[in-house]
Order: C-alpha cells, then sequence, then structure tokens
C-alpha cells in the first residue's frame, strides 16, 4: 500500500464523517435545540439562570 492509497482512503472517510455531520446538523429534530442555541447570545440577564458565584468565576464569595 502506497501513500496515494491512504491518502485516498483518508479522504473517502473525511468525506463520510463530513457528510455525517451535515445529516445531522439539517434533521428537523434538532432544529429547536439549535434555534435555542443560536438566540443565546440575545438573551437577556434576566433570562439566564444565574448559579451562586458565576460572576466570580465559580468561586463563592
Amino acid at each position: 500500500m502506497d501513500i496515494n492509497t491512504l491518502r485516498s482512503i483518508s479522504t473517502v472517510i473525511c468525506l463520510a464523517i463530513f457528510m455525517g455531520v451535515v445529516w445531522w446538523a439539517c434533521r428537523r429534530s434538532n432544529a429547536e435545540r439549535f434555534h435555542e442555541a443560536s438566540m443565546l447570545p440575545f438573551a437577556l440577564d434576566e433570562d439566564v439562570v444565574d448559579e451562586p458565584g458565576a460572576s466570580q468565576g465559580g468561586q463563592p464569595q
């Protein structure tokens, strides 16, 4: 087995992984979760559940 065969095999494996990720990301069952995650940067501070000590780097006062 020479280097070109290994390159071809790795290309096919990477393509299959890429297609799997695209298929997973485009599934309708993930749409609500991704939409919720995409809105997180726009959430107000009141909407985010604040854990005790979260503003001090996780260390309680």
